[in-house]
């Protein structure tokens, strides 16, 4: 039996989730992996595994890829072809390309699907959840892309300027000067155990967008989100404290949210793979753990760095710190 052959889930009006798939596409599969290799010229094992960095599972003999699929993986090895990069290098920038879509696809179809419901619960219309999926799709594909497209080369251009200024007196190229960020919903098990799924996911979403929102304004950057708690950076430690601050005023203040714990420390980091890593990220996370309620707490790096004539520190009894041995916390706020 082919692709085309095996029967679909139908909906109203004959429409079902393979006619989404295919809407969303713009073709239907056509090869299998073995024929994809011979049709782009490389090794099934070099297809597997650009697919894999990819983040997506393997289909072995099955009809599973498109025509689209196998123009974009002879657009990849061309680069590879021509030097540019070698193939190593290309996996990297395809598994970063793979786990940023697979995140951005999640966020979009949570935030889509209530649309679609109130599209397919109009009392007025009579088209079924997957027909209303289809016409959103129609609706947004075109502008949602030209989108994307303009919104990467504007990060682009932003992380080749921060990398030039950041790095300009650095010798390691992969290590920098920073100050990290890390803020965390208080009692945030608690709150998951105590409210309903729905509750929750709207709280985290507002909790991530709030940050993001003084993060952004401050012009520093969020690293991650990981549910209850948001790492961010930023290569000025006052505009560091500012975000910080920023965020208690936003989150740890409203009423109707959880209080938060902020943690700052800098120093050097690694940053790869959109991520960053060393001592000062680890340290900023320990250090919510030691702080108050909508309370910044920071290391005596970070401490030393900020104006004396701006800010009050107060260093905090000496303490364990997992992974640190006995460290000394400093309270901090506005002169």
């Amino acid at each position: 039996m082919t692709e085309s052959d095996q029967p679909h889930e139908s909906t109203e009006g004959g429409r079902g989730p393979k006619d989404l798939e295919r809407a969303i596409l713009g073709e239907a599969p056509t090869f299998n992996a073995a024929e994809i290799a011979t049709r782009t010229g490389v090794t099934i094992e070099e297809a597997r595994r650009l697919w894999r960095a990819l983040g997506f599972p393997e289909h072995g003999l099955e009809t599973a890829f498109t025509d689209a699929d196998a123009e974009a993986l002879s657009s990849m090895l061309a680069i590879v072809r021509s030097g540019a990069v070698d193939f190593d290098l290309a996996l990297n920038l395809t598994r970063a390309v793979g786990q940023t879509m697979a995140r951005l696809a999640d966020w979009e179809v949570s935030t889509l699907v209530t649309r679609v419901e109130e599209l397919a619960g109009d009392p007025e219309g009579t088209d079924s959840r997957t027909v209303s999926a289809l016409r959103l799709v129609d609706d947004l594909s075109a502008p949602f892309e030209e989108l994307l497209i303009y919104v990467w080369r504007r990060h682009l251009a932003a992380a080749v300027a921060r990398v030039e200024a950041l790095r300009a007196n650095e010798e390691d190229l992969n290590t920098v000067q920073l100050t990290v960020g890390f803020a965390d919903i208080v009692s945030f098990t608690a709150l998951s155990n105590r409210l309903s799924e729905d509750r929750i996911g709207d709280l985290v979403e507002l909790f991530e967008s709030r940050c993001a929102d003084v993060v952004a304004a401050q012009r520093g950057r969020v690293i991650k989100s990981i549910g209850d708690s948001v790492l961010f950076v930023s290569d000025d430690p006052v505009r560091a404290y500012d975000i910080a601050e920023g965020i208690i005023n936003v989150v740890g203040r409203d009423p109707r949210m959880p209080d938060v714990r902020l943690g700052l420390a800098s120093g050097s980091v690694v940053m790869r793979l959109g991520d960053v890593f060393g001592p000062p990220v680890n340290l900023a996370a320990r250090l919510t753990a030691v702080a108050r309620r909508n309370r910044i707490i920071i290391d005596a790096a970070t401490a030393g760095l900020l104006p004396a004539d701006e800010f009050e520190t107060r260093r905090l009894p000496a303490r364990p710190v997992r992974g640190f041995g006995i460290v000394e916390p400093v309270a901090v706020r506005r002169a």
